[in-house]
């Protein structure tokens, strides 16, 4: 060889699968959002978060998961989401329409859109 040192193939391919390992043991961001606060710039949006925190923060703390899991990763039309919100799945409860109102579930909805599109 002219002086160079090379990575064999075999001690390449190790190296690479080695950080592609540790690259996918990161764990999720849980700190403040990158995006800063998110403007709650309208009536519907102030009391989507208002009940947000009433009945899904405690479990779901600001989307990026708790007891439960993140839920502004998954990019879920309305529909299903609000389905998954008065039926529960797993170990969610569904919630009624005694518990949350249709037009609290769709304050609820048009807030957790804001948030994915915020960047949360």
């Amino acid at each position: 060889m002219n002086g160079r040192t090379f990575l064999s193939p075999r001690t390449a391919a190790a190296a690479f699968a080695s950080l592609l390992i540790l690259a996918g043991c990161a764990t999720a961001r849980r700190s403040e959002p990158v995006a800063g606060p998110m403007p709650l710039d309208t009536p519907a949006l102030q009391r989507g978060k208002v009940l947000y925190d009433t009945h899904c923060y405690k479990c779901h703390q600001a989307g990026e998961g708790g007891l439960g899991p993140g839920i502004n990763d998954k990019p879920l039309p309305q529909f299903l989401m609000g389905f998954q919100i008065r039926h529960g799945l797993g170990v969610m409860p569904g919630f009624n329409e005694a518990e949350i109102g249709d037009e609290e579930l769709k304050n609820i909805l048009e807030y957790l859109v804001a948030l994915r599109r915020h960047g949360r």
